[in-house]
């Protein structure tokens, strides 16, 4: 028997996104390291969210500090009426 395909509901811009929210001064490894990706790919996603105005970068001594900017649409013309903050509190862990 064939293994399933393995897919998820949230890419991983999204995953970085949620990860950058609820740890704003992780470094990037540590973001890839929760989100599953390598180092490498972890820095072309964060950039592509600094990039389109989704994340802030901040330096702070010798490390980044990021801010998401909650108030950005959502990229998929059908949800671009909905705010990424409004996916981030849905998502959001307790506590």
């Amino acid at each position: 028997m064939a293994e399933p395909r393995r897919w998820a509901f949230i890419t991983s811009h999204g995953t970085a996104l949620i990860e950058v929210s609820r740890h704003p001064n992780a470094t990037v490894r540590e973001i890839a390291e929760q989100i599953g990706v390598t180092e490498r790919q972890a820095h072309r996603i964060i950039g592509d969210l600094v990039e389109e105005g989704y994340v802030v970068r901040e330096r702070v001594g010798r490390r980044n500090r990021y801010r998401v900017h909650a108030a950005r649409p959502m990229r998929h013309a059908m949800m671009a009426d909905h705010h990424v903050g409004a996916l981030l509190d849905a998502l959001r862990s307790p506590g």
